[in-house]
């Protein structure tokens, strides 16, 4: 039997934890080793460091602290990974914990300007499903992935990273930069930290993996990440529960855990693998409904009007036209905005609770990418998860 490498999880929060950081650097030094072919148990923290709890209100949402998210368990040096590599990772099994939670965050999410009062559903979980008294009459079943899973930059991915994201900065963009505040290690990243400048947030993906919330990165797939720095620095947290793809309210079923991988070295593949890839089986089949209600949109919005995601590049052409050109982005949102339309309709939901379990059960699907200038995209509704 192979042997087990154990990264415990102690103390309240991650600044209580040797085993954590939330923020990415080449200096962050291994908690653990590991030998390719052996278990790696990763005890992991949810997304908001154990900031709510079952008795969680709307007002507590609303003082959350963001700096710091997300709490990650590692980095693990897996032994003979190399700058050039691609460590193999199989997720072999997630344990979730008894208490998962969704939240509206107002300013974040993709429907930001629509939803600008803070929510919160308080999640019931255990292996099969996961029941909250905030969103009655709805099972979700589970479906656990790590939301943010990678390796650690190596410094030229660094710099590379910290240069377009300040340039996309300084045009509008929505970018979160390197924070000191609640950052760890604080010796690393906090305010008198060595690196503070020069620590990148767990926020976005990258080429070395971390916050791409993918659900079918699912148990029983291999994900390939291109190694950066010697050892490759395996990491994992983040974990969900359950979640729709495209996570649009911001969370998905957040949740700590407990994930079991196994590592392989798949040698000189980085000149192949720029950025994560993943491989499995049947795993896809069984995040399709056996019963669904779908919507659809194109790139369509009122004369004037400014998408969020357009909002930085000041564009007067955008505001007035009421058509706009191979935009998925658009398209998305209005075939989302459709979804919650319906809930509210035919289901008797709130907006927020519309959209929440749009968040953790709706996936939205691209249809066309060639009929110019509407690409169309679908929302998709697996209808069993309604108990009536």
């Amino acid at each position: 039997m192979s042997n087990v490498t154990f990264i415990s999880r102690t103390g309240f929060q991650a600044k209580d934890d040797p085993n954590c950081f939330n923020r990415l650097h080449p200096a962050l030094k291994p908690v653990a080793h590991a030998k390719p072919g052996e278990l790696i148990v990763f005890e992991t923290r949810d997304a908001f460091d154990n900031q709510f709890s079952p008795q969680s209100t709307p007002a507590q949402v609303a003082c959350a602290d963001l700096n710091l998210v997300h709490p990650m368990t590692g980095p693990v040096y897996i032994e003979g990974a190399e700058r050039g590599d691609v460590l193999a990772v199989t997720l072999v099994d997630i344990e979730p914990d008894e208490y998962g939670y969704t939240v509206i965050v107002p300013g974040f999410g993709f429907l930001r300007d629509q939803f600008s009062e803070p929510f919160i559903a308080n999640w019931q979980l255990d292996r099969l499903s996961a029941t909250s008294e905030q969103i009655p009459g709805v099972k979700i079943p589970m479906c656990a992935f790590p939301g943010s899973i990678g390796v650690l930059p190596g410094e030229v991915e660094l710099e590379k990273a910290l240069a377009r994201e300040q340039q996309l900065a300084q045009a509008g963009g929505f970018v979160l930069l390197p924070n000191a505040a609640g950052a760890i290690p604080a010796d690393l990243f906090g305010e008198q930290g060595l690196y503070k400048d020069k620590a990148l947030r767990t926020i976005p993906p990258r080429e070395f993996g971390g916050n791409m919330d993918i659900k079918q990165m699912q148990v029983g797939t291999t994900l390939l990440f291109p190694c950066f720095v010697e050892g490759g620095g395996l990491w994992c947290g983040d974990v969900h529960y359950a979640q729709g793809d495209g996570e649009v309210s911001g969370t998905a079923i957040e949740m700590a855990a407990r994930v079991t991988v196994r590592t392989e070295i798949r040698k000189g593949l980085g000149e192949y693998v720029k950025f994560p890839q993943f491989e499995g089986g049947i795993q896809l089949q069984r995040t399709e409904p056996t019963k669904f209600y779908a919507t659809t949109g194109i790139p369509l919005k009122a004369r004037g009007e400014v998408p969020p995601h357009l909002a930085y590049l000041d564009s007067p052409k955008a505001a007035a036209l009421e058509n706009l050109s191979e935009d998925l982005t658009l398209a998305t949102r209005n075939a989302l905005l459709q979804m919650i339309d319906y809930l509210v309709q035919q289901h008797s939901y709130t907006r927020q609770q519309a959209l929440v379990i749009a968040a953790v059960a709706v996936d939205l699907r691209i249809g066309q990418l060639v009929d110019v200038p509407n690409y169309v995209v679908s929302a998709v509704l697996p209808l069993n998860i309604f108990s009536d």
